[in-house]
């Protein structure tokens, strides 16, 4: 095999990493806006909240697993905390209050991480055993980054098997159908959107536990991951999750190549494709007109 197909493939094995984590985030994204209506600014603050979580775990108890089952709990028990006092309220007043609350919750957790941890990017340790390298396309490979793709398969299988074969995954979908007439056949829908909500912004935190010791944790990185979440739901179709998956996938090979390619200007590409969906497909690749 020639290294200009070896550089190809390990390109594309990078973008797989990436929009697979990338669906981890958006996934929650878009079912809190297909089930409730609500473009949750807040959700990025909870995958960065996720991060640093994960550093001072890991600096306080050396132990990485740990992140994985403190972090998300806690800050799924702050969404649902945000839902139920604040959000239920706000959507008495409309979406424009759900929006402007959800940012405003977005910048306080943002300048609540810079009092707590500084503005400084802070390296998170790499669990042991994924540290190093090993063969992969005639060149060595952070096993760490596999870990990531592995992991992130394994939580995608899960969610498609939540949603399909258990009954609020089921009712989960049909809330996002029709929530009205979920509500008239006897379901508390508050409760679920509650649910929801609060385990969007937990699987959200997951994906920053899993993110940190691959990019660090940084202020801003909410912000970067805001605007990738923003461009995969309305690409894929607002509350599709099928839509994020393969628009996560999309905006992960193409900033892989993009960088590969043209450096400087591979954030342009994501938005050249959302611009080219929505003359194309205005609802997005898997949307339902209105």
């Amino acid at each position: 095999m020639s290294p200009l197909i070896d550089i190809y493939l390990m390109q594309a094995v990078h973008g797989l990493t990436y929009g697979l984590l990338l669906f981890l985030v958006a996934s929650g994204f878009t079912l809190v806006f297909g089930l409730m209506n609500v473009l949750n600014i807040a959700h990025a603050a909870f995958y960065m909240l996720g991060a640093y979580l994960a550093y001072t775990i890991t600096l306080h108890m050396n132990n990485f697993w740990l992140c994985l089952l403190i972090a998300p709990p806690a800050v799924g028990i702050l969404g649902v905390l945000i839902e139920r006092v604040l959000l239920r309220q706000a959507h008495k007043s409309g979406h424009m209050a759900e929006f402007l609350l959800t940012f405003g919750i977005f910048f306080i957790l943002g300048q609540l991480v810079i009092i707590q941890w500084g503005s400084v990017p802070i390296p998170v340790s790499t669990p042991e055993l994924f540290r190093g390298n090993i063969p992969l396309l005639g060149t060595s490979y952070p096993i760490y980054r596999l870990f990531i793709l592995g992991f992130s398969v394994v939580v995608l299988i899960l969610m498609i098997l939540m949603l399909i074969r258990t009954r609020i995954g089921m009712l989960i979908r049909a809330a996002v159908s029709d929530s009205d007439m979920v509500d008239a056949l006897g379901t508390n829908v508050p409760f679920l959107f509650m649910v929801v909500f609060g385990a969007g912004a937990a699987l959200a935190a997951l994906a920053g536990v899993i993110a940190a010791p691959f990019i660090s944790a940084y202020p801003s990185m909410g912000l970067d991951m805001l605007l990738d979440c923003f461009v995969i739901v309305v690409i894929g179709g607002f509350g599709s999750l099928w839509g994020a998956l393969i628009a996560s996938l999309m905006i992960g090979q193409l900033q892989s190549f993009g960088v590969l390619w043209v450096p400087r200007f591979a954030i342009v590409f994501q938005f050249l494709l959302m611009a080219i969906v929505l003359i194309i497909r205005p609802s997005g690749l898997f949307g339902e007109k209105e």
